[in-house]
């Protein structure tokens, strides 16, 4: 189902458009070269526009938020919508205050988003399942989180992404399980930023996000399991370098043996 998406990236080299956190933005750029894209970090309101036409896909994160750049966010994605450019949302924090809840659900509303990815509590909130956040970091969910986020994707129309120990992916009729990752990655800022740009690198080569997800998430945490066998590991900084090595270096033939994924 995933094969040869990530040489259809390196081949294509997607321009992915991001709108993002200010704490990861260096992060979320190395990291989409890294996987073979090209990252292009804009968020002023006089040329998003102009950017996301150049663009295969855009990725909007609210981790540093403001209300002129959710403004920004929205044009962005008015705009990639026009010219059927798939978008990304990352809605860290939703649930923690409610501007993030309420600019979150306002995006969604006005943009039509083709990848919602969270942890449990940020989808949680935004499903209307509940869910306890502290600051951006998920500390609770609900047992109906699967039924609610395979509502919201349906009505959405978009692909719910429930990042975790498992992850969970679903378009409201699909259901996929990835177990790829290391509790290292964990141990670093930004992994779940990161995450939502290789999610992006993906969704620039493959309209169906369902499957781009997958492979995404796929090769991001078999990158960091990869990562953590290395010897020189011996704490998240080390870490964190032998992770981008290991996504740089990923090839098909290494997702083919280590991939861990299952549909329901």
């Amino acid at each position: 189902m995933i094969e040869g998406l990530l040489e259809k990236v390196r081949s294509q080299k997607p321009l992915v458009h991001h709108i993002t956190n200010i704490v990861t933005v260096n992060d979320c750029a190395n990291v989409t070269l890294a996987i073979g894209a090209l990252p292009v970090m804009a968020h002023a309101l006089e040329e998003v526009e102009d950017m996301v036409s150049a663009a295969s896909s855009l990725v909007l994160n609210i981790g540093t938020l403001t209300p002129k750049q959710v403004e920004a966010m929205i044009k962005a994605g008015k705009k990639a919508n026009e010219l059927g450019v798939p978008v990304v949302l990352d809605p860290v924090g939703a649930g923690a205050t409610p501007l993030r809840t309420e600019s979150a659900r306002r995006i969604l509303k006005e943009v039509k988003v083709s990848v919602v990815k969270g942890n449990s509590a940020e989808i949680g909130v935004l499903a209307g399942a509940g869910g306890e956040i502290r600051g951006v970091e998920a500390v609770g969910s609900s047992e109906n989180l699967l039924t609610a986020a395979k509502k919201m994707a349906k009505g959405l129309g978009s692909t719910v992404v429930i990042s975790g120990v498992k992850d969970i992916v679903t378009d409201g009729d699909r259901v996929a399980y990835v177990d790829n990752g290391h509790r290292w990655m964990g141990t670093i800022t930004g992994a779940g930023c990161m995450l939502a740009s290789v999610i992006g690198s993906f969704c620039g080569v493959e309209r169906d996000c369902f499957k781009a997800s997958i492979a995404a998430l796929v090769a991001f945490g078999l990158a960091g399991e990869l990562a953590a066998e290395r010897p020189e590991v011996r704490g998240p900084a080390s870490f964190k370098v032998c992770f981008f090595d290991e996504l740089y270096n990923l090839t098909e033939e290494k997702i083919r043996a280590g991939m861990k994924y299952s549909l329901a």
